[in-house]
């Protein structure tokens, strides 16, 4: 500053003291770092090297203590650092890359972290602090609970339909469950979720499913139903916008997968809040139908 102004006088009249306090300043300044940065004179005073020297230098740290900062605010309300999302795989395909895209907008200076799996393999790293949002799914019929302290936010309820090869012929009028019950069954794993809740819709049917193939990998549930290995109970996410098969509505089908976002703690960052708002915007524009325009 006094650089700036020429003078003690003159420096005070702008800092709101007087020239003789900021020359009794500069003189402790002086005594402090052991060297002369004015060289005084009944006509004024000159800057020494050693003071032009030192005001550069310090422009450079005060800048740079501003930039940290305007980083630690920006951290601190969530605007700059790290997130990391975790999510199951159809989802992952469906839903993220939208909502990844929508959260960049928003949030140019959060660097996401994303990592796809089953929601049992990622939960412990969601409660152990590694991610802050994990998207799950539960279905009806099948009961979920999730560890204490985590928080849900409903994001999707999708349709469960049966998948038959595009050229599977059905008799006319409504189709019911049972009507499938000679039928080879594709479905996920034994003991997961989407098959426990196939085989307790098919008991309040009156049978048991013949599952015959097996696989967690949504494509290959596809390609075996389009390849007439059988019939599946598939979730919207898991079939929409595919070619080469059909999805029936069955009278007794009711079945929903809810889809979900876990927290483990209330989301109150503006980087989870806006991960939330960015999923529940990728949900908005999925397509009203099922399958793509190719006409």
């Amino acid at each position: 500053m006094v650089l700036r102004a020429g003078s003690f006088a003159a420096a005070g009249r702008q800092l709101g003291y007087t020239g003789s306090a900021v020359s009794q300043q500069m003189m402790a300044l002086e005594a402090e770092c052991g060297l002369t940065l004015f060289q005084r004179s009944a006509h004024g005073i000159r800057p020494t090297p050693a003071a032009e020297l030192l005001t550069e230098r310090a422009g450079d740290i005060l800048g740079a203590l501003a930039s940290l900062e305007e980083v630690v605010r920006e951290i601190a309300t969530g605007t700059r650092g790290r997130l990391g999302l975790g999510c199951f795989p159809t989802a992952s395909e469906v839903l993220v890359p939208d909502a990844l895209a929508r959260f960049a907008r928003m949030f140019a200076n959060v660097d996401v972290r994303f990592d796809d799996g089953e929601p049992e393999s990622l939960l412990p790293r969601l409660v152990e602090g590694d991610l802050d949002l994990l998207v799950v799914y539960r279905y009806d019929l099948v009961p979920q609970g999730w560890p204490a302290g985590v928080r849900r936010t409903p994001l999707h309820a999708e349709a469960v339909k049966l998948l038959v090869p595009e050229d599977h012929r059905t008799r006319p009028g409504r189709l019911h469950l049972a009507d499938f019950a000679d039928a080879s069954w594709i479905s996920t794993r034994q003991g997961s979720a989407g098959t426990l809740a196939l085989e307790r819709c098919c008991a309040m049917a009156g049978f048991t499913p013949r599952i015959r193939y097996r696989s967690n990998d949504y494509d290959v549930v596809r390609s075996f139903v389009r390849a007439g290995f059988g019939v599946a109970a598939v979730p919207r996410l898991g079939f929409m916008g595919r070619l080469g098969l059909r999805a029936l509505d069955l009278s007794d089908l009711t079945l929903r997968r809810h889809v979900e976002v876990l927290t483990a703690a209330k989301p109150d960052s503006p980087a989870i809040i806006g991960m939330i708002t960015a999923l529940k915007a990728a949900v908005a524009a999925l397509p009203v139908s099922d399958w793509p325009d190719i006409s």
